[in-house]
């Protein structure tokens, strides 16, 4: 007598038990559909989005346009929806939705500097709390399309929110600098009121999918992401908590991972709770030392979703 072993008997020797072969085919197909609904929804949609590089001190910073880098949630508007750069919807109040125009935008949903926990549990949240959205705003940064270099865009979405006017979408100012020393004296005055970095835009670059030099961050520090491999135990004060993460990090420049502790950073309650083993954090350094470890590595939080 065949017996139903694998899908391959199924297919084969079960003939007799046709329900039942078609049963053992269909649960696990309905289990690996649910998975992919789960993993990569429905109703997101692949974008077109431009994605930032890092900045290096070889770019001649007279042909971009620079401005803050604002520390909130990626938004895009764009056949009267609001989504993610994911193409996930976003969940914004009815009047947000209505004070949009009927263009494509690009921007930050953002509230104040340093709120980004505050930013992402409001506007990635699928249920809308008018009272947090009340504190959110909409810092555009471009009005994409494909024929415009940046520097017109820049003026058209300028021009078209001033026109708008309408308190929570506000345009990104954009200025011109001169060179590094320029560049690096307004990072100086944004960091120290808190700023998490600046963007160049190249003024004549057209719209373009996907990560190039056109658009490029730069922060008062380098930002990676590493891996939770084990804890250090404190002592003395952080007795009986964390002391430290040893993480491993993937350099690509060195094409390879270093493995190193991260303590700095770290709140009370991080070291009371630590990220799991396995889980993604984040973490800013200002170089490398001569044994191509990160210098003054510092705890920063969770990876964000996505990331």
């Amino acid at each position: 007598m065949p017996y139903i072993t694998h899908y391959q008997g199924v297919i084969q020797s079960n003939r007799r038990f046709p329900k039942l072969a078609s049963m053992v085919l269909f649960r696990p197909l309905c289990a690996l559909i649910i998975f992919i609904s789960m993993v990569f929804p429905l109703n997101a949609e692949i974008l077109p989005v431009q994605l930032v590089s890092v900045y290096q001190s070889n770019v001649q910073v007279s042909e971009y346009l620079v401005s803050e880098k604002y520390d909130g949630v990626r938004a895009i508007w764009k056949a009267g929806e609001l989504v993610t750069k994911n193409g996930n919807k976003i969940y914004a109040p009815d009047w947000f939705i209505k004070g949009l125009p009927d263009v494509w935008l690009d921007g930050e949903l953002w509230s104040k500097r340093q709120d980004f926990e505050f930013i992402a549990s409001t506007v990635l949240s699928q249920k809308a709390n008018t009272a947090a959205w009340k504190k959110i705003q909409y810092k555009v940064f471009d009005m994409p399309n494909y024929q415009q270099p940046f520097i017109e865009r820049a003026a058209a979405y300028t021009q078209l929110i001033k026109q708008l006017n309408v308190p929570f979408i506000q345009s990104i100012k954009q200025v011109q600098l001169a060179d590094n020393d320029a560049l690096s004296s307004l990072l100086k005055k944004l960091a120290a009121i808190g700023s998490e970095g600046l963007i160049l835009h190249r003024k004549q670059a057209r719209f373009a999918s996907g990560r190039s030099d056109n658009v490029l961050k730069l922060k008062p520090y380098q930002e990676a992401k590493a891996t939770v491999r084990a804890y250090v135990p404190g002592k003395g004060k952080y007795q009986d908590m964390t002391g430290s993460l040893e993480v491993v990090w993937y350099s690509t420049a060195l094409k390879s991972e270093v493995r190193f502790k991260i303590g700095s950073g770290l709140s009370d309650k991080d070291r009371k709770e630590p990220p799991k083993i396995g889980s993604r954090v984040r973490f800013k350094y200002h170089g490398l030392t001569k044994n191509n470890i990160p210098r003054f590595a510092s705890y920063i939080g969770m990876a964000r979703p996505n990331e």
